[in-house]
């Protein structure tokens, strides 16, 4: 499956080598998670079919485009053989920081769901999801993106299991729930993921994530780790200002209520499909802090803030507690917010081209299979769409060098003659 919007504008020789080439590497890579050749193949086959042609990735069309007679294969690979989905994870994660990494990358948190029907499937629950906008019975998975200057990609994803689900030790063996698996929150599986990339000393300044996780375990982990971010709170939480000139006290709604027009500068979050998403964002100081408050080991000054974005048509207000280097500009801030899109844009990419909600396991170890496999076909999509769409190295002109004329003032008098 090559796209014009992945491929930008490269010649189609050069898009379908460095497809073939990707596609025998990333295979390569995940050949040593499985101890049978049988299932290196069926898996192998997996891949070739969530990058396939077909818009529906359920195991009969997956079968069809292997040639296969039925799904049994592919339903074998992903709920009765034995291999690690982490262990897939870990290659994304190292093939998505070979091909796009960049220090000053942000991670990007985010949730989206997964309708479904019945109760059996592992995590189901009537809860509301974004992606349907509604409360509706679905699965929720937590996202974990890599967001940097060369492009983005999924680099870890968690299961959320409901209370209903956690206390009913029943469920959970049916689901082939491991057993040390228990509730958590999301912000509590988004704050595991950023420590698993940190300790895979994956390369990020930043976290940005909505108001889902713009509280709790996220912030003291990345004040610990000298790490920035621009988390989502709504218009109740508080805030507070110490050692600055301009005192503020409240919520945010509160505060923003007594900006005035000249507090607010009209940025852009980066391009859209329209164009720059532009809108008017107002940056809030509240106050300095030594990094050595939160680890010993790092240093410098660092200042907590409060980021508000008004929408230019409707006013309608956003509000983002931040953490960051002093003297970071507004605009760095609302450059780090806006990378935000980058993980919705991946969601729908990877529903609507490899099937991420195409998964039709009912266990745990089924979901979590199914959508490493899609993290995989998503990167490598991702890298590719990066080497082609590089610039091309500048030609340095040597004839053209060799060519000059030679100045009059360097001439022999038997040249002159």
């Amino acid at each position: 499956m090559i796209r014009k919007s992945w491929t930008g504008s490269a010649s189609i020789e050069t898009t379908l080598e460095l497809w073939a080439s990707s596609l025998r590497d990333v295979k390569e890579r995940m050949r040593g998670l499985f101890s049978q050749e049988r299932s290196a193949m069926n898996a192998g086959a997996f891949l070739d079919g969530l990058l396939g042609e077909e818009r529906r990735k359920t195991g009969w069309m997956r079968a069809e485009a292997a040639g296969d007679p039925g799904p049994w294969r592919q339903q074998e690979l992903l709920a009765r053989d034995r291999w690690d989905a982490d262990a897939l994870r870990d290659v994304v994660r190292d093939y998505v920081v070979e091909h796009l990494a960049d220090e000053d990358a942000v991670l990007v948190v985010d949730e989206t769901g997964f309708l479904k029907q019945g109760k059996a499937s592992c995590g189901v629950a009537r809860q509301y999801t974004g992606s349907a906008g509604k409360i509706t019975n679905c699965q929720i998975g937590v996202f974990l993106s890599y967001v940097s200057r060369h492009g983005h990609a999924f680099i870890d994803r968690a299961l959320y299991l409901p209370k209903a689900w956690t206390e009913d030790p029943t469920r959970l063996k049916a689901a082939y729930v491991p057993s040390g698996v228990g509730f958590a929150t999301k912000p509590q599986l988004a704050s595991r993921m950023i420590s698993h990339a940190m300790a895979a000393a994956v390369p990020f300044n930043w976290v940005a994530g909505d108001t889902v996780y713009g509280v709790g375990d996220i912030e003291r982990d990345l004040r610990q780790a000298s790490k920035g971010y621009v988390l989502g709170v709504d218009s109740a939480h508080v805030f507070r200002s110490w050692g600055k000139p301009r005192r503020l006290a409240g919520t945010a709604a509160e505060i923003a209520k007594g900006l005035q027009p000249s507090d607010w500068k009209r940025l852009s979050a980066g391009e859209g499909t329209k164009g720059p998403r532009l809108h008017d964002w107002c940056y809030l100081e509240l106050a300095d802090l030594d990094a050595e408050e939160f680890n010993e080991a790092n240093h410098g000054l660092w200042t907590r803030g409060l980021l508000i974005r008004r929408h230019i048509t409707d006013g309608d207000l956003a509000y983002f507690t931040t953490w960051c280097p002093a003297a970071t500009s507004i605009e760095t801030l609302v450059k780090v917010e806006g990378r935000r899109w980058a993980i919705e844009d991946s969601f729908e990419t990877a529903k609507n081209e490899f099937g991420l909600d195409h998964n039709e396991t009912r266990s745990w170890h089924g979901w979590n299979r199914h959508v490493s496999f899609v993290m995989l076909a998503f990167a490598m999509m991702a890298a590719i769409r990066h080497q082609v769409n590089k610039p091309p190295p500048k030609k340095t002109n040597r004839s053209a060098a060799r060519r000059r004329p030679v100045s009059s003032a360097g001439r022999s008098k038997k040249s002159d003659a």
